[in-house]
């Protein structure tokens, strides 16, 4: 079994337990179930921010830890000051170290879209980024079939949530891209079978993705320089993660690299 195949697995059972403490009746009675979601879309072709989706994050399975100590709400504040344009945060707690309360504490203390990172395996995840406070989700292709991508994105939808579509190649865009589904796609240059990275990838796949589509781009970006080739093949959001957290303070790495675009 692979990385991602562990991990897929352990989340069937974490979830399916997760739901047997907490059904959906109980997901419903969130105040943020009322609430109306920020458009990460919007806020990525906004001329006035960076682009950058800055992301909180402890561990992860390639890195082993990478910050262990850092503060949610100083961190993601910090990371709102210094101009990014939208968050990401993790909340898969075996393999990323995350918690749910890590993305209800972010959205307590920031006016901005807050894209929830997790491995999405069925319906009752999206209903509960939605309790969480979550403004947009991930789907990721290699673990869904275009069947299940439309389903749950069109949940995620009628919840008033945005997706953004996880692919590595151009067989998982041609198999799963939706429009009924979908509002983002974006180009992992990690593979999550062997956790390679290469931004190559990103840059041979900007052309295959459609212009209606805001074009994402993850994993291994830690320059400006990185965030400015990449503007010139037509990509408008950076998620960034490990660039900055594996400083002590992350929100003071995310501003320099602001200042330096």
């Amino acid at each position: 079994m692979t990385i991602l195949d562990n991990i897929i697995a352990h989340k069937r059972r974490e979830v399916a337990d997760r739901q047997s403490l907490v059904p959906v009746k109980l997901l419903e009675q969130s105040l943020y179930m009322e609430a109306k979601p920020l458009s990460l879309r919007r806020y990525l072709l906004r001329d006035d921010l960076s682009g950058i989706i800055a992301e909180f994050k402890r561990k992860s399975p390639s890195k082993g830890i990478i910050n262990a100590h850092a503060p949610v709400e100083r961190t993601t504040l910090g990371y709102m000051q210094a101009g990014a344009s939208a968050l990401s945060v993790l909340t898969d707690t075996e393999f990323f170290g995350g918690r749910n309360e890590d993305l209800t504490t972010a959205r307590r203390y920031n006016f901005c879209p807050i894209l929830r990172k997790d491995f999405v395996v069925g319906e009752y995840q999206i209903i509960e980024a939605k309790s969480l406070g979550a403004d947009a989700v991930l789907l990721i292709a290699a673990v869904l079939s275009g069947e299940e991508v439309l389903r749950l994105g069109r949940l995620a939808r009628s919840l008033g949530m945005e997706v953004l579509l996880e692919i590595h190649s151009e067989q998982e865009l041609t198999d799963t891209l939706h429009p009924d589904a979908v509002s983002l796609v974006g180009v992992n240059n990690r593979n999550l079978h062997d956790f390679a990275v290469s931004l190559d990838t990103s840059g041979e796949l900007a052309r295959q993705i459609p212009d209606e589509y805001v074009k994402v781009t993850e994993s291994g970006l830690n320059s400006a320089a990185d965030i400015r080739a990449l503007r010139e093949v037509g990509y408008r959001g950076f998620l960034m993660g490990e660039a900055f957290m594996r400083h002590a303070r992350p929100e003071q790495a995310c501003a320099a690299l602001v200042q330096q675009l």
